[in-house]
C-alpha cells in the first residue's frame, strides 16, 4: 500500500477505522572514514587547495564540510597535511545575538511612586545617574508603608518612566537602565 503522496509506502495496520502510521524520518546520510580518507588522498594528490562539501536539509541545519591543504613552505615543499573543517550550517548562518543592554526596573507592588526615600527628601536617582546592583532607586508606598525598590542590575540610567506621586500597578516599568554603562 502507498503513503497519502502515492511515493512511499509506510506500515499500515489493516484496520480501516484506524489512522495509518506515518513513516518514520529517514537517518542523515553520513560521510564514514573510508570515504574521507579518499578525499584527503585526492586532495593532496591533486593541484586543487580545498574541497567543501555542503549538505542541505534538516531545515536550516544542513551540514558543511571543509577539506584545505597545508601551506605551503618557505622552500617550497608541501609538508602533507590536510586540515579538515567540519561545521554545521546552523553555526555559520546564525550569528549568536548580542545581549540587550537596555533593563527595565519594574514594580513590585502596587501602590504610589515616589522618587525620594524620606518625605522632604531629595530623589534618590535622576537621568544620567550610575547605580549599582541592589542600590535604592525609588519607593513605592502601599497601604501607608514606604516599601524600597532596589536596582536589579548596575548601569546608567537613561529613562524615568513614571513620575512621583504617580499610582503604579504590579510589573510596571518605573525607569531604563543601560547596563553597557555599569557601575
Amino acid at each position: 500500500m502507498e503513503g497519502m503522496d502515492g511515493n512511499r509506502p509506510f506500515p499500515y495496520n489493516g484496520d480501516q477505522s484506524s489512522t495509518p502510521i506515518q513513516p518514520q524520518e529517514e537517518p542523515a546520510e553520513r560521510i564514514n572514514i573510508e570515504q574521507l580518507q579518499r578525499l584527503v588522498h585526492m586532495l593532496d594528490t591533486s593541484d586543487v587547495s580545498e574541497i567543501e562539501l555542503k549538505r542541505a536539509g534538516e531545515g536550516v541545519h544542513g551540514m558543511r564540510l571543509v577539506l584545505r591543504k597545508a601551506r605551503v613552505t618557505a622552500d617550497g615543499e608541501r609538508n602533507g597535511q590536510v586540515v579538515v573543517t567540519a561545521t554545521s550550517a546552523r553555526e555559520i548562518e546564525q550569528p549568536t545575538p548580542a545581549e540587550p543592554t537596555l533593563h527595565n526596573v519594574v514594580a513590585p507592588l502596587v501602590g504610589i511612586f515616589h522618587s525620594w526615600a524620606r518625605v522632604k527628601g531629595g530623589s534618590l536617582v535622576a537621568v544620567g545617574d550610575r547605580v549599582k546592583v541592589g542600590q535604592l532607586v525609588a519607593t513605592i508606598q502601599s497601604l501607608n508603608v514606604l516599601n524600597e525598590v532596589d536596582s536589579p542590575i548596575a548601569g546608567r540610567v537613561t529613562e524615568l518612566l513614571v513620575q512621583d506621586g504617580q499610582a503604579v500597578e504590579y510589573g510596571q516599568p518605573l525607569m531604563v537602565i543601560d547596563s553597557k554603562e555599569g557601575a
